[in-house]
């Protein structure tokens, strides 16, 4: 463990992250690629905890954009959540990993009801603890899940993977220019509209001090490397970073 940054984690992905070369469901390479990594970082010694997106099966405020009533746009949303979940622990569960599912909704047919002192003793037994059905509330997206239950659980960082190896000036696609940042506050997110998490997620990250760590999920390797306090991606945190941010 001397190795290690961090005794505890939470790592959030996307649905699409699932998707691979796809447009709907889940690659069952991308997934078997993902469950190495966790299995990995779980293996360190390290705590591990996930929230999944599920906007590879079901987008609730697309859905809710065209006209379907946004609550029961959202419930479908959550349970696509725990569909991601299921089948990331059966592929952590091939390689012997230890997994249980917690719910925000209940669905114990399937898996656990999400309780808080359950999940840090899942934790604490070396069990990696997926936490499905986003926060159980219409309105909140699961960036807001992972931000809620990374703070209730007492992890040290939370590890956010995208499709790019941090948190840009611009979308770095369709603009060249675009800096990336080595470090950020919480404020200069929010002040400059970057696209780390909704709003709502930064503010709870910040008032409760949770670091968040961006990264590039397609990067084989970098969850690891992330965990042992490499500079894989973008630290936000209530640091001082400058009147323009660390960039690269």
């Amino acid at each position: 463990m001397s190795e290690l940054h961090y005794r505890r984690v939470l790592i959030k992905l996307s649905g699409e992250a699932l998707l691979g070369d796809s447009a709907y469901g889940i690659s069952p390479e991308v997934l078997t690629r993902l469950a190495a990594e966790v299995a990995e970082v779980s293996a360190l010694g390290v705590e591990t905890a996930l929230v999944l997106g599920g906007g590879n099966i079901f987008r609730g405020a697309g859905m809710a954009a065209k006209g379907m009533d946004r609550v029961t746009a959202d419930h479908m949303g959550m349970l696509a959540t725990v569909m991601n979940s299921l089948a990331l622990q059966d592929a952590l569960e091939r390689r012997n990993v230890f997994c249980r599912v917690m719910s925000a909704i209940e669905i114990n047919e399937v898996c656990e009801d999400y309780i808080r002192r359950r999940a840090v003793r899942h934790l604490e037994k070396g069990r990696v603890v997926i936490f499905a059905g986003g926060t159980g509330n219409p309105f909140f997206t699961t960036d807001s899940a992972a931000s809620l239950r990374a703070v209730e659980i007492g992890a040290d960082l939370m590890l956010k993977g995208t499709k790019v190896d941090g948190v840009y000036s611009a979308d770095p696609v369709t603009h060249l220019d675009a800096k990336r940042y080595e470090h950020l506050t919480y404020d200069e997110v929010l002040h400059r509209q970057l696209n780390v998490m909704d709003a709502t997620a930064i503010v709870l990250c910040r008032d409760q001090g949770m670091r968040i760590m961006v990264f590039d999920i397609t990067q084989p390797g970098a969850m690891v490397r992330a965990v042992r306090g490499e500079p894989v991606g973008t630290v936000v945190d209530n640091g001082s970073a400058g009147a323009e941010g660390e960039a690269l």
